[in-house]
């Protein structure tokens, strides 16, 4: 069987979509780069040349995340204004919470906030989602707040699996937020 030779930055690529997944799954410190290593079809040894350590590898992981999110943003934003904005950011955003995997790393850069390095690699991409929605919705700051409280309150009904099958007070809950969208 002839295998086909990968570029470095096909391999990289790998290395990131299973990060992703594996980052998600355990979090900065239940993550064995062996296991990535494997998954990615490298060893462990090519994963620290391209990425240094384990730390640096999950900090790109965590801003590539956000980053993704942020572009998400900015395409369904995009020849929108004010509340047609918001609007379609939201829509969007629904989209991006059925993918498990994206949801649960972003869930666990929230939780590895513990870290300096990590905190400031989530600040700095959650500042920029801030960012554009301040300045594509010219939403007052209030509304920006609501819009990202909302935002984290259906992170964390994906998370529970309550947004397809909510519970009595789930949906009670859920409706009284769609009353203000």
């Amino acid at each position: 069987m002839v295998t086909e030779r990968k570029t470095a930055a096909e391999r990289r690529e790998e290395i990131l979509v299973v990060s992703l997944e594996e980052f998600g799954e355990h979090g900065l410190h239940g993550t064995s780069t062996d296991t990535i290593a494997r998954r990615a079809g490298v060893s462990q040894p090519y994963l620290f040349r391209l990425f240094g350590t384990k730390k640096k590898l999950y900090l790109e992981t965590v801003r590539r995340c956000l980053r993704e999110t942020l572009e998400l943003f900015q395409e369904a934003s995009a020849g929108k204004t004010g509340e047609d904005a918001l609007s379609a950011i939201g829509k969007a955003y629904m989209g991006l919470l059925e993918d498990r995997t994206r949801l649960r790393a972003q869930m666990q850069a929230y939780a590895d906030c513990d870290d300096p390095d990590v905190r400031e690699a989530v600040r700095e991409g959650f500042g920029a989602l801030v960012d554009h929605v301040e300045r594509i919705s010219g939403a007052d700051a209030a509304r920006v707040r609501d819009f990202f409280a909302f935002g984290m309150l259906l992170n964390v009904f994906a998370s529970m699996d309550l947004l397809d099958r909510p519970g009595p007070w789930a949906k009670r809950l859920l409706d009284s937020c769609m009353e203000d969208v």
